[in-house]
């Protein structure tokens, strides 16, 4: 299927089991045990959210990665940025996008997004217990960066204008950003490429400061962080007791969003398909209500039209939170309420058959 605007959809490699994640979370941990423990915290709640067509999938199987490519492809979606846990020289996760990377399949584009975190025990409520921390060495810059040179180098890797485009997720968490964006771009050009092209992502701590400010390219939205949306009551007759989250409108959220003047800097447009983390965290979660394919597929296009005025050429690119986030209620893939709705909505949006 061929569209004018790229839509990138954010990739989770979490669904693999670990030996970090076996010790801190127990043995054969992934995603899929937030996933499966979901309950309803209200009336009319969706959860829990399960897979349909590629089931409760094991990232390290080749033949899903392919799955999930041919999927993605046939309804529109341009390439996969992959979450990198990347540590002072430690990764966590890596194994899906080495294979990838290794073994040249499944043949279908990518780009990487540095996910600059550190960890913690979050889940269990517990911010402040350090599981990996994200130090920021003074030779990590350069460190990093050789370590994606490989991505960098393989013909399936998002470039605009020839340069491979890297996110980072928390740019303003970086000691002196300006300093190692120019470090990257040096060992860039060293390597052969013209350079790089940087985005920041703007998250859930980003500010909306000018990327140029840091040495950056351009920014990458990323609801619902930074997105107001309508608070929602729901029947207190059907809250779940010990419920203490917020209930949000997806619908509100959508339009404010695309209510947001363009900036005056280069900013890529993000849309979500939903968002909901009762699977991490059940008392204490973010639920958004109505995120429904027919309001995802409007949100969809009218973002594609506004990538369209606002950017030509490589540029013309839209992202996507996400495609396999399951424990936040924002994925792209088939689940057993919505099957492929979201994204046969990807493919219209887009302007596919």
């Amino acid at each position: 299927m061929s569209v004018d605007v790229r839509a990138i959809a954010f990739y989770l490699p979490q669904f693999h089991p670990i030996p970090e994640n076996d010790a801190w979370w127990g043995a054969g941990f992934t995603e899929w045990r937030n996933v499966v423990r979901a309950r309803p915290n209200f009336a009319g709640h969706y959860q829990p959210h399960l897979p349909a067509d590629l089931g409760f999938y094991d990232l390290r199987v080749p033949e899903t990665r392919a799955q999930q490519a041919a999927l993605a492809r046939a309804h529109g979606i341009g390439a996969f940025c992959y979450y990198h846990y990347w540590f002072s020289g430690k990764r966590l996760l890596q194994r899906p996008f080495d294979e990838v990377l290794s073994s040249g399949e499944p043949d279908f584009p990518f780009c990487v997004c540095w996910a600059n975190e550190s960890w913690t025990r979050r889940w269990d409520g517990l911010d402040s217990d350090i599981l990996i921390a994200q130090e920021y060495r003074d030779d990590d810059a350069l460190a990093l960066i050789r370590d994606l040179m490989p991505a960098f180098a393989d013909r399936r890797y998002v470039r605009i204008d020839g340069k491979p485009l890297l996110l980072v997720y928390c740019a303003d968490a970086i000691p002196d950003p300006r300093r190692w964006a120019a470090a990257w771009r040096g060992a860039a050009r060293e390597a052969g490429h013209p350079d790089l092209y940087l985005a920041l992502v703007q998250s859930v701590n980003q500010t909306t400061m000018d990327p140029a400010a840091i040495g950056y390219d351009a920014a990458v939205e990323f609801p619902p962080h930074l997105t107001l949306s309508r608070e929602i009551a729901p029947d207190p007759d059907g809250v779940r007791r010990g419920f203490r989250g917020d209930v949000l409108d997806y619908v509100s959220c959508a339009q404010n969003a695309l209510a947001r003047t363009r900036p005056g800097y280069r900013l890529f447009r993000g849309v979500m398909t939903g968002w909901d983390n009762t699977a991490r965290l059940p008392d204490i979660a973010r639920c958004f209500v109505n995120a429904e394919p027919a309001n995802y597929e409007r949100w969809l296009a009218a973002a594609a039209a506004q990538t369209r005025e606002w950017h030509d050429g490589d540029e013309r690119i839209v992202f996507v939170n996400a495609w396999n986030e399951w424990a936040e209620g924002c994925h792209l893939e088939p689940d057993l309420r919505y099957g492929r709705a979201f994204l046969e909505a990807t493919r219209r949006a887009l302007g596919g058959a």
